[in-house]
């Protein structure tokens, strides 16, 4: 666009050539004046007149041009503002399905867990938010060559599920479930909260009938799969509304089965320490809380099945190194770097 800017200046001022104008054609600081300014102080002692009448002059010699929207004189500038249409079409024309991209990940996996809204809830804005940055993370990664897997980690698992059937086996039906959905499931996990305010041993009854989920329980587990496939039908509609995928639905239930090896290595390495029936890591050394791993009952925890999805992400999925995490920050900032100069409106 520079370049078709200095061709219109070209074919207006004879007593400049193109490697002049090139030279004065500025950047205005500020949009309101426009995408290019001419300044014309260099052309009063040329035409014996204030710069002002000369950038008047210009500004109405200039030819229509179908990348120029509007031309007009600003004090002693002739100032050019683009057709943004124009120009984004051209940019568009340049590019294809290689364009901007790089083999720096090459032979790389990097695993980028985003979405991961939380089963029979709303999916709410900070989950819109960060579907929207993983995913376009993800276009990052994969435009820079690295095997990304994507990877939706559902909120899926936990003595909220407990909560849940206790609920729907006291105030829910099925017919209202499947009629209205989250919304239902939603009101019924709140009534729970609310009742057992009045009446702790709903506490101890949520946290049995999860206790029966870890234990394989049937119905325990075919009443959690159903709360779970009315809640992905609405999750689904919104990502295909978003116009994005996953390569995995593997939330914490997934790892389920693989939380005995957590434990197992944990005990091989002697990090694992018994404190009032329940399974911790001290963390004293770090100044930091003990890490509870398994519970009394022994269920496990949202720790432990975060360290089982680690454990599986590099063990399974082959992701990169902690080594990596430097070369993937300079990657991506230079990935942007290169793609706003792309886009500046100077030609190169």
């Amino acid at each position: 666009m520079r370049n078709k800017v200095i061709d219109l200046l070209d074919q207006t001022i004879e007593e400049l050539d193109k490697e002049k104008i090139d030279g004065i054609l500025e950047i205005p600081p500020k949009d309101d004046m426009g995408d290019f300014a001419f300044p014309c102080f260099q052309l009063a002692k040329v035409f014996r007149k204030a710069p002002n009448m000369i950038a008047t002059e210009i500004a109405e010699k200039i030819p229509a041009s179908e990348d120029v929207s509007k031309v007009e004189a600003m004090g002693p500038y002739v100032n050019f503002f683009l057709n943004k249409e124009n120009y984004v079409k051209e940019v568009l024309a340049k590019v294809n399905g290689t364009y901007g991209a790089q083999e720096i990940g090459k032979g790389k996996t990097v695993c980028i867990d985003y979405s991961s809204p939380n089963i029979a809830k709303n999916f709410h804005v900070g989950h819109l938010r960060t579907t929207i940055i993983g995913n376009s993370l993800y276009h990052i990664f994969d435009k820079l060559g690295y095997k990304v897997e994507r990877i939706n980690h559902l909120g899926d698992w936990g003595t909220q599920f407990g909560k849940l059937i206790v609920a729907y086996k006291k105030w829910g039906s099925k017919e209202a479930v499947e009629e209205k959905g989250i919304p239902e499931l939603l009101r019924i996990y709140v009534k729970f909260h609310e009742e057992a305010e009045k009446d702790d041993t709903l506490n101890d009854q949520a946290r049995e009938w999860f206790a029966k989920m870890e234990q394989g329980d049937e119905e325990a587990l075919s009443i959690w799969e159903w709360f779970k496939d009315i809640s992905m039908v609405e999750y689904k509609r919104i990502y295909k509304m978003l116009n994005m995928d996953f390569d995995h639905y593997t939330g914490e239930s997934f790892y389920r089965d693989k939380t005995a090896a957590v434990v197992e290595e944990l005990k091989e390495k002697n990090l694992l320490k018994e404190s009032e029936g329940a399974m911790i890591v001290d963390l004293d050394e770090y100044d930091m809380a003990p890490c509870l791993v398994m519970k009394k009952d022994g269920s496990s925890i949202y720790a432990t099945r975060d360290l089982a999805a680690i454990f599986y992400r590099k063990k399974v999925l082959d992701s990169f190194h902690q080594d990596d995490i430097k070369e993937v920050k300079k990657t991506i900032n230079n990935f942007f770097k290169y793609s706003i100069q792309s886009f500046q409106l100077k030609d190169h």
